[in-house]
């Protein structure tokens, strides 16, 4: 196990064949404008990548040695490929943001004072802002291709509570105490919920979670990354999220069954009719100054 370094960060990121170099490009650059430099940014290199994303890894590691990354053979899916990067950091602290998302400036600020000032809590998120792709590759303005905030539980029972339903902290935003998410299993495989499991496992073993409501991180949407959470092919890892509540302690079968029923019935939903929904169930954007 890595010696590790007190009060610095590694960001972990995970890229596969299919993701945008461009939009890479924008995340490690927002990286490098943080008012708090990371200690090391990782890179998962999710199984064989194309040329051009391998370029802007390079080009980046030629500006910032501090960029490093890590080759896998085969592509294993989010949470080994996460879980692999775990491994291999040494910073006391990590924080995720996904290849396609852009950090405000302050994010990594902001978020290890809170966690350097609250030692009881395990992993801290924020509110996101969500922007809309498809206005943004046309007017390269995130202001005005933002949709709305995603605002999640702040305190800790409030997040139990809401775990019970869905997960209680949006993954790309998230800082945390590396060894107590070893502590606690780190990730694993279970398709587009692994950072559920994850936040499941910490509280089952005594684990305090916390949201702040300031967003720190832009979120891209589009239409094609709700399709891929929907259909009938979300029903195995739906259940076996449902299945592994119950064996964390958090949930009771019968709680399990209502909520493979009613998650089950919400991804079937047509995706133009799941973004409207979408829209009502979190937090409306309101004209608040962000700085980008």
């Amino acid at each position: 196990m890595p010696t590790m370094k007190p009060g610095s960060i590694t960001v972990l990121i995970s890229v596969y064949s299919r993701s945008d170099p461009n939009e890479l490009d924008e995340t490690l650059n927002s990286l490098w404008g943080q008012t708090l430099a990371a200690e090391s940014v990782l890179i998962i290199k999710d199984g064989p990548t194309p040329n051009k994303i391998n370029q802007v890894i390079l080009y980046h590691q030629s500006h910032h040695p501090e960029l490093t990354t890590i080759q896998l053979e085969e592509n294993q899916g989010l949470g080994p490929a996460l879980q692999q990067g775990l491994a291999e950091i040494n910073t006391e602290f990590f924080a995720r943001i996904d290849s396609d998302d852009i950090a405000l400036p302050h994010r990594l600020e902001h978020q290890i004072i809170f966690l350097q000032d609250h030692p009881d809590i395990a992993v801290v998120g924020t509110a996101v802002i969500e922007f809309d792709d498809h206005i943004y590759q046309k007017t390269k303005n995130l202001n005005l291709a933002t949709t709305k905030i995603r605002s999640l539980p702040e305190k800790h029972d409030d997040i139990v509570r809401y775990c019970r339903i869905n997960s209680p902290l949006n993954h790309p935003s998230i800082m945390a105490r590396t060894a107590i998410i070893r502590q606690a299993g780190g990730y694993r495989q279970l398709h587009f919920m692994e950072d559920y499991d994850l936040w499941a496992r910490l509280i089952s073993i005594g684990a305090r979670l916390h949201n702040l409501p300031e967003p720190l991180t832009y979120f891209r949407t589009s239409t094609a990354q709700i399709q891929r959470r929907t259909g009938v092919g979300m029903l195995k890892p739906e259940w076996q999220m449902q299945r592994n509540l119950i064996s964390y302690g958090i949930i009771s079968k019968p709680q399990a069954i209502f909520n493979l029923i009613v998650r089950t019935f919400y991804r079937t939903i047509p995706g133009p009719i799941l973004k409207k929904i979408n829209s009502i169930l979190f937090t409306p954007f309101h004209s608040i100054p962000f700085h980008s």
